[in-house]
């Protein structure tokens, strides 16, 4: 099990929130692994800079597999009105049974109805 960063969860980082520093060091310390969908990655980068490329070396960006992409489709079927990234960030987080740390709670949390064993924290 590991966790799995939304884009609020990596600019709670960027900015340097406490929360999500301790969740890294935390994550780092006992060799949790940190992934952040490719979806994710794309929406919260904006150019290189120091802190950054910190970020960078101590998370894993998971590719687009054609089977993560399917079960996206198939979770914005059931549900139409999620965000696609969002869908994204919750599909890859249910393959590893990771638990996932959001800035954007009310959303990930309508989609634990098609994702269960997901649990979502507030970043």
């Amino acid at each position: 099990m590991g966790v799995t960063f939304d884009t609020g969860a990596l600019i709670g980082l960027e900015r340097r929130r406490s929360r999500m520093l301790a969740v890294l060091r935390t994550c780092v310390t006992k060799r949790v692994p940190i992934t952040v969908p490719a979806p994710v990655f794309m929406e919260w980068w904006r150019g290189r800079t120091d802190v950054r490329e910190q970020i960078v070396d101590a998370i894993i960006v998971e590719p687009l597999t054609p089977e993560l992409a399917r079960t996206v489709g198939e979770a914005l079927a059931e549900l139409p009105a999620a965000g696609a990234i969002d869908a994204a960030v919750m599909a890859s987080a249910a393959l590893r049974g990771d638990v996932v740390y959001t800035s954007d709670f009310d959303d990930l949390s309508r989609l634990q109805r098609l994702f269960p064993a997901v649990r979502v924290l507030t970043a």
